[in-house]
C-alpha cells in the first residue's frame, strides 16, 4: 500500500491478515522482534534456553525462569488474542484522524472497556519520549482544544485545554499540554524542544524575546489577515492542530483533558513517522519494549 506522501508501506490490511491470522504467527513475530540475536532470559541475561513446546514459554537453563515473549512487555496478562492486537496497531497507525474506541469495539468485536483500555495501552507505547531537537527553521503555536458551551460566547476558554506544538519544517513535531500560554511557558518549551536557526510564530506577546544571536525570530500578524510573508508562515503546526481537531470532531467526538497528552502523542507518533515505511513494525517494537499499563493506573485521579 502506499501512501498520499508516495511513502510505500511494508504491510497493508490484506498481508495482515494472511501473515498473523493466529496466535503461533503473531507470537512468532514478536519473538523475532524481541530477540533480534536469539532468545535470551529476561532475568539474568543467560541465552542458554530450552524451549517448551506447546506452551510458548522459555525455561532459562541458568537461573530456572520460565517467561513467554510477551513478559515484561505491555502484552503482560493480556486476554485478548495477539491477532486482535494486532490489528488495533494496524487501525490505529493507518487512521489518518485516529479511530475511536467505539469504532474499534465493533471492527474487533469486543467490549467499549477491552477496546478504550487496548487503544489507550497502545497509545501509551507510541510515546517518542526524548526526541532529537528540532532543527533549523521551527514553527510554533498554541491552541485551545475543546468544544462549545451552551450560553458561552466564541471566546469562553473554561472547557478548553491549552496545548502547544513545534514542527522542524520537513521534519518531525513535538507537542503538549501547558497550562498557560505566557512567556516563561512557551519559551521553556522552544528552548526544551529545539535548537533553532529560526521561529516563526504569530504575533502572540509572549513569544517576543526569543530572538538571540543564534535564533532568528520572525511572525505573522494573524489579526490582520497575514498568513504568509515570503517563507514566513505557522502553516505547517496550524495543520496539525486542523488534523487533531477533525479528528476529535470526526473520530474521537469528544477527549478528556485527562488524556489530552495521550492523543497528542499518537497525533505526533503518526506525523513523525509519515515516510516511515515499517510503521507497523516499529509500533510493535514500541509495544513489545513497554511495560505494562494496568488498567487501574489509566483511570486513576
Amino acid at each position: 500500500m502506499t501512501k498520499k506522501n508516495g511513502t510505500k508501506q511494508e504491510i497493508n490490511l490484506i498481508s495482515l491478515v494472511e501473515k498473523y491470522s493466529n496466535e503461533d504467527a503473531c507470537r512468532a513475530y514478536l519473538e523475532e522482534l524481541r530477540f533480534p540475536n536469539g532468545v535470551a532470559c529476561p532475568r539474568c541475561g543467560s541465552m542458554g534456553i530450552s524451549r517448551i513446546q506447546n506452551y510458548h514459554i522459555f525455561e532459562c537453563r541458568s537461573c530456572g525462569y520460565q517467561f513467554s515473549v510477551i513478559v515484561g512487555t505491555i502484552f503482560t496478562d493480556t486476554h485478548l488474542p495477539l491477532w486482535k492486537w494486532f490489528a488495533a496497531v494496524y487501525l490505529m497507525v493507518e487512521s489518518r484522524k485516529g479511530i475511536s474506541a467505539n469504532q474499534m469495539k465493533r471492527t474487533l468485536g469486543v467490549s467499549y472497556k477491552t477496546a478504550w483500555y487496548l487503544c489507550h495501552r497502545i497509545r501509551a507505547a507510541m510515546s517518542d519520549g526524548a526526541i532529537e531537537p528540532l532543527m533549523g527553521t521551527v514553527e510554533v503555536d498554541e491552541a485551545y482544544i475543546g468544544g462549545k458551551t451552551e450560553g458561552k460566547g466564541h471566546g469562553y476558554k473554561g472547557n478548553k485545554a491549552l496545548v502547544v506544538g513545534a514542527v522542524e519544517r520537513g521534519g518531525d513535531a513535538t507537542l503538549g499540554v501547558i497550562q498557560h500560554a505566557d512567556k516563561e511557558t512557551l519559551h521553556k518549551f522552544i528552548h526544551g524542544h529545539a535548537a533553532p536557526d529560526k521561529v516563526y510564530t504569530d504575533e502572540w506577546p509572549a513569544y517576543q524575546g526569543i530572538k538571540s544571536e543564534a535564533i532568528q525570530h520572525e511572525t505573522v500578524n494573524h489579526s490582520a489577515n497575514e498568513w504568509v510573508r515570503g517563507d514566513v508562515h505557522t502553516n505547517s503546526v496550524e495543520n496539525i492542530w486542523s488534523l487533531l481537531k477533525r479528528s476529535i470532531v470526526g473520530s474521537y467526538h469528544q477527549v478528556s483533558k485527562k488524556h489530552l497528552d495521550a492523543y497528542l502523542d499518537e497525533l505526533e507518533w503518526r506525523f513523525n513517522n509519515r515516510e516511515n515505511p515499517y510503521l507497523f513494525r516499529d509500533t510493535l517494537l514500541k509495544l513489545i519494549n513497554s511495560e505494562n499499563l494496568p488498567y487501574e493506573k489509566l483511570i486513576e485521579n
